[in-house]
């Protein structure tokens, strides 16, 4: 069985652990947790893994966040990954700073990786992950806040969270979709 998991961000050493790509923070320490390491490919920087007796294709979409389905649809038809086996990592403005939440499918939210994922692969019926990251910002500031990186008080919060995404991913693949929101999405971080 084979699993697409993909974190959402911009590539680029400026964007590097901003609150917009905590997609690509969850996936690199998804790789690490099972054993893939990055290498540039075709729309994506891609690390394979094993997690009990399933195979990983992790990517991070090199074709920045907003043109992010063109990755995904892709690999999806390179490896012939259903739908349901794909799970999208993302930031997530509406969602508090201490949550995570697990959907099985849903509306993109406003947000243009999402959108163009959808557009791209004519669905909107694929899990997601959505990583709260707060929307503590002044009108007209949004662009700013999303492009900042943590706060220091923040930090630790977050990588207990990046720890607890990798968790979710790997019962996702393993338990399915409805048992892991059952089992986390009432955490608090």
């Amino acid at each position: 069985m084979k699993y697409l998991i993909v974190g959402l961000g911009n590539i680029g050493a400026e964007y590097a652990h901003t609150r917009h790509n905590i997609g690509f923070d969850v996936v690199d320490a998804l790789a690490e947790k099972v054993g893939g390491a990055f290498s540039p490919d075709r729309l994506a920087d891609v690390a394979k893994g094993k997690y009990k007796g399933r195979t990983l294709i992790i990517i991070k979409p090199t074709t920045y966040i907003n043109l992010s389905g063109k990755a995904v649809k892709y690999w999806m038809d390179k490896e012939k990954i259903p739908l349901d086996k794909v799970l999208v990592v993302v930031d997530d403005l509406a969602l508090p700073i201490d949550t995570l939440r697990l959907r099985a499918k849903g509306s993109d939210a406003g947000h243009n990786g999402l959108k163009n994922i959808q557009q791209l692969i004519g669905s909107n019926k694929y899990p997601r992950l959505r990583f709260g990251i707060g929307n503590d910002y002044s009108k007209g500031k949004q662009i700013d806040f999303v492009l900042q990186r943590w706060n220091s008080d923040e930090l630790p919060a977050i990588q207990k969270k990046i720890e607890t995404s990798v968790e979710i991913i790997q019962s996702f693949v393993f338990a399915g979709v409805q048992n892991t929101m059952s089992k986390y999405n009432s955490m608090k971080f």
